[in-house]
């Protein structure tokens, strides 16, 4: 998989894809990650990638030219799946979008910045656009970071245990169960004794039990969408 994305900030991208899970899916050859620094595509020599709103208004907004000449740019070099713009007022993410964005080939990543994009390039350039939560942040950096990170480890290869995707939280609408690891007995704190047992079966059933308690207890909504 390619996921490029254009943004103002490239530096704040910077730690997110050098460590752990996606670090290793780019050293794998597995993820591709191309980030663009849209001033490139700026109006004149100073940089300019944002002027003044019409109609008045505190905030400035991202320019329809430097954006419009960075996506076709990148779109003559690569034939993008979805074209995503990261703002607060898109979908909210959650792990079905990440399942379905896992299985595409190239993505185009637009971060926002400022008070928003000019509105003609999420109406003719953008295909679908996303939020990770009901809240503003300075800018879209760090959505694209999770959204790279959500997707990325879904790919085939990119986890030691290919199975270790498929229990997480949300993949069938449940919160994940507990978990234990050694020592046994801490502090008088014991692991559960059908962990200790073997019998998968019985194990696979109280993992399922807790999920839909966990769920119940904490996250009553998903149960709604099963």
């Amino acid at each position: 998989m390619r996921i490029d994305i254009i943004t103002v900030h490239p530096e704040l991208l910077d730690s997110p894809f050098q460590h752990s899970i996606i670090k290793r899916a780019q050293e794998k050859g597995l993820l591709q990650i191309h980030i663009h620094q849209l001033r490139q595509w700026a109006v004149n020599e100073y940089g300019q990638v944002d002027d003044y709103q019409f109609g008045g208004g505190a905030g400035m907004v991202m320019m329809c030219e430097p954006l419009a000449k960075a996506i076709e740019a990148l779109s003559l070099q690569n034939k993008y799946d979805e074209i995503i713009f990261l703002t607060p007022d898109g979908v909210q993410l959650n792990q079905q979008i990440a399942n379905t964005l896992s299985l595409k080939n190239n993505l185009l990543l637009i971060c926002g910045h400022y008070k928003g994009i000019d509105e003609r390039i999420r109406q003719n350039f953008i295909t679908k656009e996303i939020s990770i939560g009901d809240y503003v942040l300075s800018g879209g950096e760090l959505a694209a970071a999770v959204l790279t990170d959500a997707i990325g480890r879904l790919l085939p290869g990119v986890l030691n245990d290919e199975t270790s995707a498929l229990s997480d939280s949300f993949q069938d609408n449940l919160l994940a169960p507990p978990v234990y690891t050694r020592p046994e007995n801490f502090r008088n704190w014991k692991v559960p004794e059908v962990l200790m047992g073997g019998n998968h079966k019985k194990i696979d059933e109280w993992r399922h039990e807790q999920s839909l308690n966990r769920t119940k207890e904490k996250r009553p909504d998903l149960l709604d969408k099963q």
